[in-house]
């Protein structure tokens, strides 16, 4: 069977996809799985003439209409009728992104009409695809990502949803396990000391070191671009650009969740790690440890568990880098980020704005 013309897939999820036997079986359902969405919500598909679908790391995301009268069910958005269908490849926090959507129920993130579990698909309300986050002024932009974070963190209630959640804490136990085993076994690719400072984050935040009454469900990767305009929101001159309005949180939603449950200051970290060209090159240790600040405070959280929580987590992903092939530009920015949180910027890294921005590492690398 293959791909309707009117719904294409996207060249760069048939590169990352079609090296592994379950990427390339995922690559070839979708034909199927589209048309079966397609029919069962009543949907056409409604791209920009000649576009490709929107896609993320591991989804297409393919504007549709629908075919009846009407709005979508529980649609209460001005722009009723349209909406986006998006079908990721199954992983953990796919499965659990449809659970907090709807806790969330539209406020502060993207809302979801329907979705079928066995498809991986979402039929979700439609956003701006172009316009996000990463176009707004660092400062602007803190102002509606702190407004998104106090909507976003809502506290556990009764509904079943919320057992479908990891638990931040027990995360972190987890890494006082796992990180010193995955450090030794790639031959110590970082200091001792900055391994040591993650582990006494883990040590400060985890289960054991903390107790708390106080935790919400996080989404645990609210970087620039999974932050989008509403439809109606107003572009300014040049590709996606803003017009200089001054915006709020209401302008914008949340897309794309890793949802946790715990500190809503683990969601700071990607904050940190994407827009490193835009620190200045004077001092820039300095500009990113008062980004982590600045942010932390427009969404009323504490600056410095947010600076602990983003330090252990780039430790993390730097050891992730360091056992995975062509990643070298990768390891580069998680080391300078972190060991910079930690006070101590390590020598011999590249500057900071010249580093790739999170998912460019590869392509350089290669």
């Amino acid at each position: 069977m293959t791909m309707p013309a009117a719904v294409p897939i996207p060249p760069e999820l048939t590169r990352r996809y079609g090296g592994s036997a379950e990427g390339r079986a995922w690559l070839a359902s979708l034909p199927r799985l589209i048309d079966r969405c397609l029919e069962q919500w009543r949907l056409v598909p409604d791209p920009a003439r000649g576009a490709l679908p929107w896609h993320g790391h591991g989804a297409v995301v393919v504007p549709v209409s629908g075919r009846a009268a009407g709005s979508f069910a529980g649609n209460r958005e001005r722009h009723a009728g349209t909406a986006v269908l998006k079908l990721a490849f199954s992983h953990p926090e796919a499965l659990a992104e449809r659970h907090a959507l709807e806790l969330w129920g539209g406020l502060g993130a993207v809302q979801v009409f329907e979705a079928d579990q066995d498809a991986g698909a979402l039929l979700l309300e439609r956003l701006d695809g172009g316009s996000s986050l990463q176009d707004v002024p660092l400062d602007a932009a803190a102002h509606v990502w702190g407004g998104l974070v106090r909507q976003l963190s809502i506290p556990p209630d009764s509904r079943p949803q919320w057992s479908e959640f990891g638990q931040m804490a027990a995360r972190a136990e987890q890494w006082s396990d796992e990180l010193p085993e995955s450090w030794e076994l790639l031959g110590r690719p970082f200091p001792r000391w900055l391994l040591e400072a993650a582990l006494e984050v883990c040590q400060t935040r985890g289960a054991v070191g903390r107790r708390s009454g106080t935790d919400v469900l996080v989404h645990t990767d609210l970087h620039f671009l999974n932050v989008l305009a509403r439809p109606d929101v107003p572009a300014g001159p040049g590709p996606g650009g803003f017009d200089g309005a001054e915006f709020t949180a209401a302008d914008f939603k949340a897309i794309d969740p890793r949802p946790m449950l715990g500190e809503a200051e683990f969601s700071v970290a990607p904050l940190l790690w994407n827009r490193l060209a835009e620190l200045p090159r004077t001092r820039p240790a300095e500009a990113l440890r008062a980004r982590c600040l600045d942010f932390s405070a427009a969404a009323g959280l504490d600056g410095e568990t947010a600076r602990q929580w983003a330090l252990a987590r780039g430790v993390e992903n730097a050891l992730w880098y360091a056992a995975n092939r062509n990643h070298d530009a990768d390891l580069a920015r998680s080391l300078w980020v972190a060991s910079t949180l930690a006070g101590n910027t390590l020598p011999g890294l590249p500057a900071p704005q010249d580093l790739p921005a999170p998912g460019e590492g590869a392509k350089r690398s290669g």
